[in-house]
């Protein structure tokens, strides 16, 4: 293409979009909301509201005959003051399910964190960058952009050397999930790489992610939202964040776990749910929070800075919160034949840390991902698991 004449230019739109529940109009094109409007006028920090802004599991879809396509985007991109800037968000463009290409977009906005612990930041304004992917195949077929995981993305305009059409619904189930930065996807290496978007994928389902870094707590209007999201498929993995905030003790976490699932069920009465405690995570097992960052060798490594004594005292690790959720599940069960508990350990326990440590004490890191959606697929998706396909 070597003029402008070739293109064909598609404004983006919410038909093409999957993995949102909103969409918010902006000066520039469309910006993509893994919450509700209701729920993000909640929303009482800005960790929360830049994370379900990055549109982790967010993506394009469409079917063009095209060979070039362009993705114009105006990205917010975030880096910690005093530490090196992370590599741009990448984009993976797939064809007919497979990974193709991959492309970055340089410029946009930066959002500098300059204090880790309250997540205060300065934004500096950048100008759209273009995402091009070359050398599709000429034939017609099915085409999704996986928007970068950590990166909020204003979506401009689409521009392909075909014509381009919404791709009608699969008819696969839809898998509504919910975690913390571990399901956002933290240090895996792209956006089909987390390790929801690889069950999603082995299990032949729609992934809606609702995982927030720093942000799982049980928040009444997250419940809400997912409670008024359609889906077939439902887990929530929830402690780590709870944990490592130092956000409750225990009195107050058996109810608000019980709360949170109650709304999810007045959607979903009898929706397969699954909940999932906590992975492996040594320097929280059995040391209270909060946890703090440790910025010694230039990189960012988590320490627990809690008293362990104080676990008599209703304190929280990962090991008291475990056995909550497994006897909350359990009590629960006997009225609720659809509800069942994975222990996080499964998905990544001592076998896989002593293989796949985690980098900065807390989050797995490609490899690591790889292993828990592996994990999640076998144990969850696979015959006899609790979301294993069924046949009429």
């Amino acid at each position: 293409m070597d003029t402008e004449d070739h293109w064909v230019t598609t404004p983006v739109t919410a038909d093409l979009l999957r993995g949102v529940l909103d969409v918010e109009p902006t000066a520039h094109g469309l910006l993509p909301h893994r919450l509700p409007a209701r729920a993000r006028r909640q929303i009482p920090d800005d960790q929360l509201a830049v994370a379900e802004a990055q549109p982790s599991g967010v993506r394009l879809v469409f079917r063009t005959r095209a060979t070039t396509v362009e993705l114009v985007t105006l990205p917010t991109k975030r880096v910690y003051r005093g530490l090196p800037a992370p590599a741009d968000g990448v984009y993976d463009l797939l064809v007919d399910g497979r990974l193709a290409a991959q492309a970055t977009v340089t410029g946009g906005n930066v959002r500098t964190v300059v204090d880790l612990v309250t997540q205060t930041a300065e934004l500096s304004e950048g100008p759209p960058g273009t995402a091009r992917f070359t050398g599709l195949p000429a034939r017609d077929k099915d085409v999704e952009i996986w928007l970068p995981h950590t990166e909020i993305t204003e979506l401009i305009t689409l521009r392909t050397d075909a014509p381009v059409e919404a791709v009608p619904d699969s008819g696969r189930r839809v898998w509504l999930h919910h975690g913390s930065s571990i399901s956002h996807g933290s240090n895996a290496a792209h956006p089909t790489a987390i390790w929801p978007a690889l069950a999603a994928r082995r299990g032949s389902v729609e992934l809606v992610n609702l995982g927030f870094g720093g942000s799982a707590l049980l928040d009444p209007f997250t419940a809400r939202a997912m409670r008024d999201t359609p889906a077939d498929l439902i887990s929530v993995k929830v402690g780590i964040n709870i944990v490592n905030a130092d956000v409750m003790r225990l009195r107050a976490f058996v109810p608000a776990v019980h709360g949170f699932l109650d709304t999810v069920r007045e959607g979903h009465p009898t929706t397969p749910l699954l909940v999932v405690s906590p992975i492996l995570c040594p320097v929280q097992e059995d040391t209270p929070g909060p946890l703090a960052p440790d910025f010694d060798g230039g990189t960012v490594r988590f320490k627990a800075t809690g008293d362990p004594a104080e676990r008599a005292a209703g304190r929280l690790t990962l090991n008291v919160v475990r056995d909550a959720l497994a006897r909350i599940v359990e009590q629960r069960a006997a009225d609720d034949a659809h509800l069942h508990y994975l222990d996080g350990r499964e998905l990544y326990g001592e076998k896989d840390y002593a293989e796949f440590p985690l980098p900065d004490e807390v989050h797995p890191d490609p490899a690591g991902h790889r292993r828990i959606g592996e994990n999640f697929t076998r144990l969850v998706f696979a015959d006899g698991g609790p979301f294993a396909a069924t046949t009429g």
